[in-house]
């Protein structure tokens, strides 16, 4: 037997395979389709048991075509589009063209040469199916969705725990926020087993009822490889979670059935770290802004006591025992100059009116008679004189009487504050925890900072701080009694 090198024995495959399948018609769903700027197309063909690797050469393709490739039927309507420039992923075609093996890959592909549409794919028909079914049930409904709380602090991650999707999160979550906790529930994210282990990490979560916020997050890939959120058993999932639900699947072309029940949707997983977390210098900024709100606030509240302060400090100028004496003392100088003034002007009219009746008397009167009225007038005016002094007199102990009678209601009510004042500190006194320690007494307080009041309280092993006049005593109670009763430490 003779020994092959991989060479050889890939010749030999390849020579067989390209001998057997010399031409060949193969109907599949697109899937895994790639443009590369070579102009060639790369893609698999697919379905429910096998995927055959394809490949159409940009020299195999046209632009447009007038008639159909495989009937040869004549398009009415003109020239269409071929199929290489409409070719989309999940596209049911008809392709004809040879097996070839790709030694460098060690793999077969078939070598396109002419392609047909053959009507939409079985994933996509299923997917619109099962989009309408959830629709008509409300899974998609705007009004049910739930807001996502700001600034998480516990998170749960469903994912593939060794992926891109979650090293993305993880190092964007690690650089926006303040910080939280991150949970991980690993699992896979394609494949048939993928569905009912997300369904399960999703109940478990709920379950345990941990995190704040849910995230469903897988990297970008074909219809295909996120088939398993488009499961409806995951739809259902995500619809029943009592917690909020951020989905970020594939892409930003991608719109898994997931990301539409969803409370949130993420372009993508980065996408998610950035909904779900500010960057650093929004905290900041707005530090910032409540540092200039509350100088703000405080100035103004500064300024409006300021001007208060001042108002009341008129009106207690203004209303003040000095102040009200002074008023006082500035009203009886006015009313004794007005009386002396009064007067003074009276006495100068009757000295007006006496002086020509003094004239006309010495003219008329003899000298006797002359002195004898000149003496009863000296009398009238000493009796005048007397009259206005004793007038001035009552007038002076009218005043004086009353500015006594001020001087005491103010006294009066000064002392009656000054006794309610006297009282209501002796009252709080009373109350003072500390003013029995100055007499000697002592008072118990718990581990948290009560009262003792009773036995109830307290109990044996209780730790307690006894305070005293000049200092604390730590304690523990031993034994509690109560109406003869004693319960002493184990």
């Amino acid at each position: 037997m003779s020994i092959l090198t991989v060479r050889q024995l890939t010749a030999q495959i390849k020579d067989a395979v390209e001998n057997g399948f010399p031409y060949v018609w193969v109907r599949g769903e697109v899937t895994n389709l790639s443009r590369p700027a070579s102009g060639h197309l790369y893609f698999s063909l697919k379905d429910d048991n096998a995927l055959l690797q394809a490949v159409w050469f940009k020299g195999s393709q046209k632009e447009r075509e007038a008639f159909d490739p495989l009937t040869g039927e004549v398009f009415e309507d003109g020239p269409r589009l071929s199929l290489a420039a409409t070719l989309r992923n999940g596209q049911q075609v008809i392709c004809a063209g040879r097996i070839t093996v790709y030694a460098p890959r060690g793999g077969y592909q078939l070598v396109v040469e002419l392609a047909q549409d053959s009507g939409e794919g079985q994933l996509h028909l299923a997917l619109e199916a099962l989009k309408r079914k959830l629709s008509e049930k409300g899974y998609f409904a705007v009004e049910r969705k739930r807001p996502i709380p700001e600034h998480p602090r516990r998170v749960a991650v469903i994912t593939a725990p060794s992926g891109a999707a979650i090293r993305d999160f993880l190092r964007l979550s690690g650089e926006r926020g303040t910080g939280c906790e991150i949970r991980i529930h690993p699992v896979p994210v394609q494949g048939d087993d993928a569905p009912p282990r997300i369904v399960e990490a999703l109940d478990d979560a709920n379950r345990r009822g941990w995190a704040d916020v849910l995230v469903l997050i897988r990297g970008g890939g074909s219809l295909q490889d996120l088939w398993a959120f488009n499961d409806e058993r995951v739809a259902d999932a995500v619809y029943r979670s009592g917690i909020p639900v951020v989905a970020g699947i594939g892409h930003e072309i991608d719109t898994s059935v997931a990301d539409m029940v969803a409370d949130l949707r993420a372009a993508t997983p980065s996408h998610a770290a950035q909904l779900l977390w500010p960057e650093r210098q929004w905290y900041a900024q707005l530090v910032d802004d409540l540092e200039t709100s509350l100088t703000d606030a405080a100035e103004r509240r500064l300024a409006e006591r300021g001007e208060k302060l001042d108002t009341l400090s008129r009106a207690l100028t203004w209303l003040s025992p000095e102040r009200g004496l002074s008023r006082l003392e500035e009203r009886f100088d006015a009313l004794r100059r007005r009386l002396s003034s009064t007067l003074g002007q009276k006495l100068e009219r009757a000295d007006a009116g006496l002086r020509p009746l003094e004239a006309a008397l010495a003219r008329h009167a003899d000298p006797r008679a002359l002195d004898a009225r000149l003496e009863r007038v000296d009398g009238l005016a000493r009796r005048l004189e007397q009259a206005q002094a004793q007038r001035l007199a009552r007038a002076g102990l009218q005043l004086d009487a009353a500015s006594s009678r001020l001087e005491e209601r103010f006294a009066a009510a000064f002392g009656e504050r000054d006794r309610r004042l006297e009282r209501a500190e002796l009252r709080l006194r009373g109350l003072d925890p500390e003013g029995p320690l100055e007499r000697g007494y002592a008072y118990a307080l718990t581990a948290d900072g009560r009262f003792v009041r009773n036995i109830r309280d307290v109990q044996p092993g209780t730790p307690l701080t006894v305070k005293i006049r000049d200092g604390e005593v730590d304690a523990r109670v031993t034994a509690v009694r109560a109406s003869g009763e004693c319960h002493d430490t184990p």
